[in-house]
Formats: structure tokens, sequence, C-alpha cells
């Protein structure tokens, strides 16, 4: 059936099931499995794209002098979760080394999510929403220090880091708020996070015809 955000397979799958139909998808396609159901969500808006360029550049930039062995990627495969759940992560932090084609890794440090339309659906089976339900995969997966939510339409961001056996939670709002992960040497304003998007935008002295 065809919904707002995207498109559904109605027929349910099992993780691996859903792994072999996506290798028969074309690449531009972005698709999660929700408990059990395949789902093709809508292409991102201009804000979530910005979003996560702000967070894959200001991350790689930590990254680069606080720890170069790993590196942050938008929208790898990461095997999370199992069984009926399959999400994609926004942003990952992983292993700096990776082979030519290799389409999926195991582990991720740190998963961020830029909340989208289709992440406020209420998974099938449940009264959850799905972004509720990828935090607590992302925060399962057991070499996973960080998980990052960044909300699209105000400047707030939930921040879990792993702190031995237990995580901590903080919400951030607004620009002034200072975004810090000493594991990946990130430290920045909320408002970054944001730049050049309509929450912060870039000065415009003119514009061309």
């Amino acid at each position: 059936m065809v919904v707002a955000f995207g498109d559904m397979r109605a027929d349910r799958m099992s993780g691996s099931e859903f792994r072999t139909f996506q290798e028969t998808r074309p690449d531009r396609e972005r698709w999660e499995l929700i408990g059990g159901v395949a789902v093709m969500t809508a292409p991102p808006t201009l804000t979530h794209n910005q979003i996560s360029a702000n967070l894959q550049r200001l991350l790689d930039y930590a990254l680069d002098r606080h720890d170069p062995s790993l590196l942050a990627a938008q929208r790898p495969g990461v095997e999370l979760g199992d069984g009926d759940y399959k999400p994609e992560p926004d942003i990952a932090v992983i292993d700096a080394t990776y082979d030519p084609g290799q389409r999926f890794v195991d582990k991720a440090y740190l998963l961020a999510e830029v909340v989208s339309a289709s992440d406020e659906i209420t998974v099938p089976g449940t009264s959850r929403r799905w972004v509720e339900v990828k935090r607590d995969i992302y925060r399962a997966h057991e070499h996973c220090r960080a998980v990052l939510i960044v909300s699209q339409d105000r400047m707030e961001v939930t921040l879990d880091i792993r702190n031995g056996n237990r995580w901590e939670t903080s919400v951030l709002t607004g620009g002034g708020a200072e975004l810090a992960i000493a594991a990946f040497g990130l430290q920045c304003s909320v408002a970054e996070l944001y730049d050049k998007t309509p929450l912060v935008p870039r000065p415009t002295p003119g514009h061309r015809v």
C-alpha cells in the first residue's frame, strides 16, 4: 500500500529476507524493516540533508584529530537488531578501514538519527514511534557508545552516552547549548548542527538571479 512517507510491502519479511530484497532494489531507494514490514521512506528534506552533512563534517573534523582510525559515514549499512527490525541510521561512526564495494558493517560506535516523518510512524503491533524503537536498538548495539536523536524543526538534540553498563541521557535545547562527546573528541554548539538550515540561515547580502 502507498502511504504519505513512501512505500510499504504488505508481505512480512524476516531480517535475512529483507537483506535479499534490498539487493534487488536501486541504490537510490532507502528501505527499513519495521516490525517485519519493509518500508521505503520518501526522499529526505533539504533541512534533513543539511543537518546530516553538518554532523558528518563536525564528527570527521573531530575524529581526524582525536582518533583517525574511525570515520563518520552517512546512511551506512549497519547490522543492527535482528528479526523484525533493520533500521538504517542517518550517521554512524565506523572503522575507517573497509573494502571496496562493502555495504554493511557490524560495528558502529556512534549512531545518529535526524528525525523524519517516517520516524514518527507507529511500529506495527505496538504503540511506539519508530524513532523510539530505533533509539532502543541503537543503544542495545554492544559497540555503540553514543546515540544522537536530532530534531529537524527546532534546535533540540537528545544525547545518550554509555557510561559503563548505564546510559546517561541529556536533552540539549537552543543553539547555545554545547554538544560534547569526549569519546570522539567532539565539542560544538547545537547551532553548528543547524548551520545553513532555515533555523540558522546563511547571511545573504544579495542573491543571484
